[in-house]
């Protein structure tokens, strides 16, 4: 039985197991390894440590569905429609440039939910906090290591993190990655931002009237969404939650910054342009040091077809 590591547990790494399990042509030990303590990458979904059915998305708010991959990947957008881990995007949100014969869609539980449904269909074995190091070839096998834990041998590596940490792996792969290879790892170039949840008690009340809003006069905020309402979740026994995606100038300025000095910057600019918000129960500031764009390596073993 071959051995497949995946290294990465957001989007592209659980697509990438849910499609090797359905192409396999032969049994398939499959494991998805994340540095992370959960899945979903940069399609992340945060709960309130209060109530953990209140979330945002502290990652990725919406999918966009263009005529030319709504044609490409049908199958995809029905698969994840049928059981509703997908939904139109109902919800108004202003500053959305829509383009002729797009369709949005939202995920109803959360964005990471998407992620979670293809890691189920893999089957993989999913472990959290595993943070690669070092890549080996032993005997036509790649040797893996990790911060914590005994090394682990496999028949086929793909990695699916950001450029800039594949290309602080250390061993064999260092050798390995061409030259042109490499320039291509280099070339490739991100945005970074910082995303903050609120949570809020149930009951409160955000009386705006869309559910999202593209900010284009701030030099610190570029997006707000009131999560629960982009997704058409009204509960009494939920409160609202809402989350603030700064600008990329914002973030390359303070990427070095605390999330408390950020979180602290953010609120101030927010109050220009919601005064009066209530006050969060509970907060959640995440850094996107790599928020767009990726790169997908593979390692296959001589021996492995």
């Amino acid at each position: 039985m071959a051995r497949v590591l995946i290294v990465g547990a957001g989007l592209t790494g659980s697509l990438c197991a849910a499609l090797l399990r359905k192409a396999a042509a032969r049994p398939l030990h499959l494991a998805v390894w994340d540095k992370a303590g959960d899945s979903g990458g940069r399609m992340t979904t945060a709960s309130s440590p209060h109530n953990p059915q209140s979330t945002v998305d502290l990652g990725a708010q919406y999918i966009t569905c263009t005529p030319h991959y709504a044609k490409k990947h049908q199958s995809f957008y029905d698969e994840l429609l049928a059981p509703g881990v997908l939904k139109p995007l109902t919800s108004p949100i202003e500053g959305m440039v829509i383009k002729e014969g797009d369709c949005n869609f939202v995920a109803p539980h959360g964005v990471s939910s998407i992620i979670n449904h293809y890691l189920k269909e893999s089957g993989a074995d999913i472990y959290f906090r595993q943070c690669v190091t070092q890549i080996n070839l032993r005997n036509d096998k790649w040797e893996v290591l990790r911060e914590t834990g005994s090394p682990e041998q496999f028949d086929i590596v793909v990695l699916t993190m950001p450029a800039p940490q594949i290309l602080q792996l250390q061993g064999d792969i260092v050798n390995l990655i061409s030259e042109c290879q490499r320039q291509q790892l280099e070339s490739v170039s991100y945005s970074s931002r910082y995303a903050l949840g609120l949570f809020y008690e149930a009951g409160t009340k955000i009386d705006v009237p869309w559910a999202g809003q593209y900010i284009t006069n701030n030099p610190c905020i570029r997006f707000i969404s009131i999560d629960n309402k982009k997704r058409n979740i009204e509960s009494s026994e939920i409160g609202p939650s809402l989350v603030i995606h700064t600008t990329v100038p914002f973030g390359v300025t303070y990427l070095e910054h605390s999330t408390e000095d950020v979180r602290e910057l953010i609120f101030q600019q927010l109050e220009n342009i919601l005064p009066g918000l209530p006050q969060p129960v509970a907060t959640k500031c995440q850094k996107w040091r790599h928020s767009q764009d990726w790169y997908i390596g593979f390692l296959s073993s001589a021996n492995s077809n």
